[in-house]
């Protein structure tokens, strides 16, 4: 039976709360985007979250939704941290899946998007099953996965400064070496500092407009601007610890007794032995993804310096932010009594699968350069479609848990969009329309056409219509790099 949807306003949609679920469903759209979202069956996986052991709040699934493993891709949701569970479905297989946003000094005039896209290609490793330029020993790997990016940041890969503007400062507490398994160190230990392949990318943009003069100003961004995307997440790594946890849980909802409408959402009580476990692979997979991003830039540093002949201090390329998709959380929100006027703090495990955070002005975990205008919110586009640069509300810390979109999301399965594109044909396309890409493979080049994912502009629209983010910025692509 398929379930009913509710039209609260223009930007929202409710499922009504019915059995088994706990908690009624909210879903960000446009009316244009539901019939696609009730053909993914993603509004099954809403309302399947809703049955889940210690939920607060709603099940909520924000406009770039589609069908994830489990949870659905675009999915919030928010735990007890004494009743509630941790599943790896709500985190997703590519944890801290994240993207990281450079700012320069540059103007188009500056430079030549070819030969720096070549110079970007070749000093980048990416690809299906790329290997990095770095030899770690087993002791170097343990420090990466509790260190994250300021391991690397100590080795000389980049600046204090990138840390102060990554997310949890791309190091996330609580990480244990042991609990990752043999197979995802063998699976990480060559793969750190490349790209990888999907939908992961390394993007030169130029800002072509500006929606809020104050923000932009306070995160050092002007129109003409060059600017630089990067999208990767923990590789083969993170892939191989959801996997190993995934069939862990599994036993556990017997243990636990835990009811499930959907084995993909295995999960374990936060507190139980082994949710914790889970969360400390998770965290140390999320910092290995933070020192992923932490090397790109460096070497993206170094190809700008080698192509332009000129200074760092002359080009820039200073991290505006850093922000993590795919993550489960520990956090304190305000949460409303049915019986009380005004909520109480309680600390939540909060999950967010292909979301994004979005905290408000004056929050304590956001860097103290943007403590005026609130968090930095990176919404990435396709190789031909604008990119979004947006802050967190207020509002949004009252109605998602401070949480936003993360991008595009797809429309089309990537067999889908191989029967109707071809990579050469979309490489000469995008060239027609100013865009230099070079790939590893015609194959993954036609799986990441624009036409396979929704319209950005439009989710963007409905988050900052619906107040959980506001627009501060548009890019569009120049020169692309893909795996």
């Amino acid at each position: 039976m398929e379930l009913s949807l509710t039209k609260v306003d223009s930007y929202r949609w409710k499922i009504e709360k019915s059995v088994p679920m706990r908690v009624e469903g909210l879903i960000f759209a446009s009316e244009k985007m539901i019939p696609h979202i009730r053909s993914q069956k993603a509004v099954q996986q809403v309302s399947n979250v809703a049955t889940l052991p210690g939920i607060v709040g709603m099940s909520l699934a924000m406009p770039d939704i589609h069908w994830g493993y489990g949870f659905p891709i675009g999915g919030v949701a928010a735990f007890d941290v004494n009743t509630g569970i941790i599943s790896p479905g709500g985190v997703g297989y590519d944890i801290n899946c994240g993207v990281r946003l450079l700012r320069t000094n540059l103007k188009k005039q500056d430079i030549k998007i070819p030969p720096l896209v070549e110079e970007l290609f070749r000093n980048i490793p990416s690809g299906v099953g790329s290997t990095g330029k770095l030899t770690l020993t087993q002791t170097e790997v343990k420090n990466v996965l509790v260190e994250g990016a300021k391991w690397a940041v100590k080795k000389g890969f980049g600046f204090l400064e990138d840390i102060k503007r990554t997310e949890e400062g791309g190091a996330m507490a609580g990480a244990d070496y042991d609990d990752v398994s043999a197979r995802a160190i063998e699976r990480g230990k060559p793969q750190l500092g490349t790209l990888g392949a999907g939908n992961h990318f390394l993007e030169i943009q130029e800002l072509v407009e500006i929606y809020d003069e104050k923000a932009a100003a306070v995160l050092g961004v002007f129109k003409g601007q060059i600017m630089i995307m990067i999208h990767t997440g923990s590789r083969g790594l993170g892939y191989q610890v959801c996997d190993d946890y995934l069939k862990m849980l599994q036993h556990a909802i017997q243990k636990y007794n835990i009811f499930l409408p959907d084995r993909q959402l295995a999960c374990a009580p936060v507190d139980s032995p082994e949710g914790k476990k889970y969360f400390s692979a998770m965290a140390a997979a999320a910092n290995y993804a933070w020192a992923n991003r932490q090397l790109i830039t460096h070497w993206t540093r170094e190809s700008f310096i080698r192509a332009l002949s000129k200074s760092i201090s002359d080009i820039g390329l200073e991290v505006v932010y850093d922000v993590a998709h795919n993550i489960a959380k520990f956090e304190e929100h305000i949460v409303s009594d049915d019986n009380a006027q005004e909520g109480r703090r309680r600390r939540l495990l909060i999950h967010r699968k292909g979301a994004t955070r979005s905290f408000p002005a004056k929050h304590p975990d956001i860097p103290k350069d943007y403590i005026t205008v609130g968090q930095p919110v990176i919404v990435p586009g396709t190789m031909g479609t604008e990119s979004y640069l947006l802050i967190g509300t207020e509002y949004a810390m009252k109605e998602t848990w401070g949480s936003t979109c993360h991008g595009a999301g797809r429309m089309m399965s990537r067999s889908q969009i191989l029967r109707q594109v071809r990579g050469e044909e979309l490489k000469n396309r995008l060239r027609d329309q100013g865009i230099s890409v070079l790939s590893e493979s015609w194959k993954t080049l036609a799986e990441e056409a624009p036409e396979a994912y929704k319209d950005v502009t439009e989710v963007v629209d409905v988050c900052h219509n619906a107040g959980i983010s506001k627009k501060v910025a548009k890019m569009k692509p120049l020169g692309v790099i893909k795996g």
